[in-house]
């Protein structure tokens, strides 16, 4: 484990049941965990962020 993953962040998060369920098939399809789906496309969306700065 690298210190920047031993270092992350725990947040409580509530989502629907019909976006949990999306999320989880989503991750399923990408081979994830419903948490590192989640933590991908928040990183995702931030590089974007950055990008058009």
């Amino acid at each position: 484990m690298s210190s920047a993953d031993a270092k992350k962040k725990q947040i409580p998060l509530r989502l629907s049941n019909e976006l949990y369920r999306e999320l989880a098939a989503w991750a399923a399809d990408d081979f994830r965990s419903v948490n590192g789906q989640i933590e991908y496309l928040l990183t995702e969306c931030v590089r974007k962020r950055r990008g058009k700065r």
